[in-house]
This record gives structure tokens, sequence and C-alpha cells, in this order.
């Protein structure tokens, strides 16, 4: 047991950079790192009752306690690691600067926000008495359970003319459901007098691109008519998502008006206010035809995943489709603010595709690109309401406060 936490620990801060072990290795790492403190009453737990029981009185015992301690000390480090969020955050904030509204209180911190102790004793998303959810609204008009939406809005004091964002759930494009995701976040904002939507669209390998995007779209659509009968302003739309959420957050910030992803509705309105990816990819060739291709084990288990189950296409003969499904090849002048958040340690999408997709749009966007690399964090780290994540729920509170009012972009109107 000893070694089995040591060995959590361990991957928690160096996890294997191995195609075979991604899962595995991204199971483990979230879990010890963003349940650092719960792994040590359940470890401190064990060992009292072994302890009771006499293991310690022989030396196998004695090395196992030693183990234990100094697994403790590292999910102690862990701990210190996430609260530090909070600094990382600000260091994003301050080297893009954006200006604090007049009247709207800013969470400093994971503290200022719903997800503060003693509620993180329990760690998983639960909404206060204050939030309603209005479920499974049919946005495409079918009846399809892949194209239904929730709305998550304050019960307290019922909305009106309130802001919007819209979450886009993650899950590789294959599984994934709208209630299993971005809760932490939406919950928050809702508290806050926001109006949150979060949506579901068809998953591969049934759907095939650009399938997924095009149902994001739908839904926009559907938000942008009918949201203001729950109290939402559709004058100010933001969007997120974590993952294939995060990439598909990102396509939707940087493809308004495309006609290959809105058939059938090419002239309505798709265009957002502002995007927070999360932990997304955002190059779907996975570099092809790089050198460093060959070596990735995070680019070739993304090309056989888009190409077998998403596309149902070869990359080689078609690199135009995954070009253009990746909104690296999409960056823009006009793009919308940016904040995108990413783990250094993350094993199932690799934080070089955030740097580089960073890079490129704060090299032509004329608005804010925030980004904030989180150290010994993995995939899917804001899925619990943990300290790590509670710091991020703030961040992005702050970010999505701060610009849904400035000067209006050129025929758009700011709520």
């Amino acid at each position: 047991m000893s070694l089995a936490g040591a060995a959590l620990v361990v991957n928690a801060f160096r996890p294997p950079r191995s195609l075979r072990l991604e899962n595995l290795t991204l199971a483990a790492g979230w879990i010890t790192g963003e349940l650092s403190v719960w792994n040590i009453v359940w470890q401190a737990a064990i060992t009292v009752g072994f302890a009771f029981a006499g293991a310690f009185d022989y030396w196998p015992g004695q090395v196992g306690v030693a183990v234990a301690v100094g697994s403790w000390v590292g999910l102690g480090i862990l701990a210190v690691v996430s609260s530090g969020a909070r600094r990382v955050f600000q260091r994003a904030e301050e080297e893009v600067p954006l200006p604090s509204p007049e009247g709207v209180v800013l969470p400093e911190g994971g503290g200022e926000t719903m997800w503060h102790f003693p509620r993180l004793l329990y760690p998983f998303p639960r909404p206060t008495g204050l939030v309603d959810v209005v479920r499974d609204v049919d946005y495409a008009g079918d009846g399809e359970h892949f194209h239904r939406l929730d709305v998550i809005r304050s019960s307290h004091e019922l909305p009106s003319g309130a802001p919007v964002l819209v979450h886009i759930h993650g899950g590789s494009w294959t599984i994934g459901d709208k209630r299993e995701q971005g809760l932490p976040l939406m919950y928050e904002l809702a508290r806050r007098g926001w109006v949150c939507i979060t949506v579901n669209y068809r998953l591969s390998p049934r759907a095939t691109w650009p399938d997924h995007v095009v149902d994001c779209k739908r839904a926009l659509v559907w938000v942008r008519a009918h949201v203001a009968e729950y109290g939402g302003d559709p004058s100010f739309i933001a969007v997120t998502g974590g993952s294939a959420g995060g990439h598909l957050s990102a396509l939707l910030a940087l493809s308004a008006g495309d006609p290959e992803f809105q058939p059938g509705f090419e002239d309505e309105d798709t265009s957002v206010d502002a995007c927070v990816p999360l932990y997304g990819v955002y190059d779907m060739t996975g570099g092809w035809g790089t050198p460093r291709f060959e070596h990735a084990g995070y680019d070739l288990g993304l090309k056989r995943l888009l190409e077998r189950k998403v596309f149902k296409r070869r990359i080689e003969g078609d690199l135009k489709l995954f070009e253009d499904a990746s909104p690296l090849y999409r960056v823009r002048p006009e793009a919308p603010p940016f904040f995108v958040i990413h783990g250094k340690n993350d094993t199932l999408v690799s934080v070089r595709y955030a740097r580089q997709f960073v890079g490129a749009l704060r090299s032509v966007s004329r608005s804010a690109v925030l980004y904030a690399e989180l150290p010994c964090t993995q995939h899917a780290f804001d899925v619990l309401p943990s300290v790590r994540s509670a710091h991020a729920v703030a961040a992005a509170v702050r970010f999505l406060e701060r610009v849904r009012f400035p000067v209006a972009r050129p025929g758009r109107a700011t709520g």
C-alpha cells in the first residue's frame, strides 16, 4: 500500500510520457494532484490501522511507514503547488493587464468563490440552492439526445440581460455529456448572475467531422435567438470547454460565418465575444510532417484517433481537412479575447499545443491573449472543485467580467 501511494506521488510529479500508459497516468495523476490532501487523509488512516494491527513491529512494516511518510511529504508539496495556482493566474493577468469594471466585485482567489472550505471537504461539484438548472432543451428541434442543452442560472434572483457563457464538454470527440464537465465555473458564474449553457453534440464514431462543430454552432444560433427567454443577453456570449471542448470552443471563436461549418444556416451569426479554452487540441494535424512527430506519443495517438473515429480519412491524403479543423490555422486579427489554460504535466494533450497556439494568436490578434501554464497539473484538472480548480474558476471569472466591458469591436455590441 505504501509503495502504491509513493508511485502515485512520483507519477504526479513526473508522469511517464508513454502512449500505452497515457490513460493510466492521467487518472492516477489527476486524482493525486487534485486531491492531495484527501490522499494524505486516507493513507494516514490506513497506516494507523496497520499500526494497531502490529504491522510495524517488524522491519517490512517499518520500511512501509517510512515510505508512507515520504509520500505524505510529496503530497504536501503537491498541495502547496496546487495552492500556488493563484499566483500563476495572477502573473498571466499581469502580463496582459485588463481594466477592472466599475461596480463589479472580482474574486481575488478561489476562497472568494463558492468553492471554499468547508465545501471542498466534498470534492465533487454541486450547486447551492441559489442555482437553478433547466435541463434538456432541444436546440435543433429533432428530439435527438445529442441535440440537447442545459441552462444554468440563478434561482435566487432570476437574471435579466445577463452575460452568457456557453460550455462545450470534452471526451476526445467520442464520449462525454453536458452534465459532467465545467460545472465549478458554471455554478459560480450562475451564482454571480450569469446565464450558462452547456451543450451536447453528436459524437464519433457515429458522427463524422465536421458534425461536432456544426452542432455546436447550431446550439450557438439557438442561444442567440432564445437566451433572452432565460434572462440572458445575446450581445455578450463567451465560450469555454476542456480537451475536445477546448478545441471546439477555440474553433467556434475563430470560425464565425464559415459556411463549411454552417450548412443550411450560413447567414446566421455564430461569432462569440470571448473564449476560455482549457487543455485543448489546437493543431488537429498533431504536427504532421515535422521531425518531432515521429517521436511524440501524443501526436501518434491523436492521429490514430482522428483518422479512425473522427475524420475517418487519412491525413496523408487530406491534410487541408485537418488544418481547417485546427484553431492554430485560423488565428486572425479579429479574434475575440482568449484566456488559454493548460497543465504542464498533461499526458493526454501536450502543453506544446497550447504554447504554439498562444504564440501564433498573439502574433496577429488585436485582442487580449492571456496564457496560464500550471505546474504539476494533469488533464481535466478543473472537473473537480479542488483548490487549483477553484483558483482557475476565480481567474476565469475575473477575465470574463473584465472583457465584457471593453470598447466594442467593429460591428458588434458589448453587454
